[in-house]
């Protein structure tokens, strides 16, 4: 098995990894379904043939509580599964959402400031902070998923380990 990683993986706000292996689709996914139930306690999952989705089993749930995300992939001789973590699909609409809006904000207030500029009206003479304000709010929510991140590290960790561990035990036996 070989894996493959970039810093640019790892400053993202949904980190990935990719890992190679020689077994099948159905193979990996057939030992992953054995490998996650014998550790039910632990961890808790769906598994079908494209994809995987594994969590960690806690006795709380945050906002950044994480799952990891599984995809299979065939590529030539080598069967890619790419990995990403992130949280519920739910929490991961609602950053999106955030950064959305507060950019469209951040677009229409500077704009409102560069065209008052160009013409000299002083209509708007908020404008230039409230696109502060926006690019404040953009780096707060940035701040709230790194923090939630920061939180989860030990369980994202756990969630690694279960990858490698459920690709390198079967990959061993063949």
């Amino acid at each position: 098995m070989k894996t493959e990683e970039t810093t640019l993986d790892k400053i993202r706000t949904r980190p990935r990894f990719k890992m190679f292996t020689h077994l099948s689709k159905e193979e990996y996914a057939e030992n992953l379904s054995k490998y996650l139930k014998e550790h039910k306690g632990e961890f808790s999952g769906n598994v079908n043939k494209e994809v995987a989705t594994i969590c960690v089993e806690t006795k709380y749930d945050n906002y950044w509580k994480p799952r990891l995300s599984l995809r299979i992939e065939a590529e030539e001789d080598d069967i890619v599964i790419r990995g990403v973590f992130g949280p519920s699909s739910a929490v991961w609409t609602f950053f999106m959402f955030l950064y959305f809006s507060f950019s469209i904000l951040w677009m229409t207030f500077f704009t409102m400031y560069y065209v008052e500029k160009q013409i000299k009206s002083y209509e708007f003479p908020w404008a230039l902070n409230a696109s502060f304000l926006m690019l404040i709010c953009i780096a707060a929510t940035y701040a709230a998923a790194r923090f939630g991140q920061s939180k989860a590290k030990d369980e994202m960790q756990k969630l690694r380990k279960f990858a490698e561990e459920s690709t390198l035990q079967f990959e061993k036996k063949i």
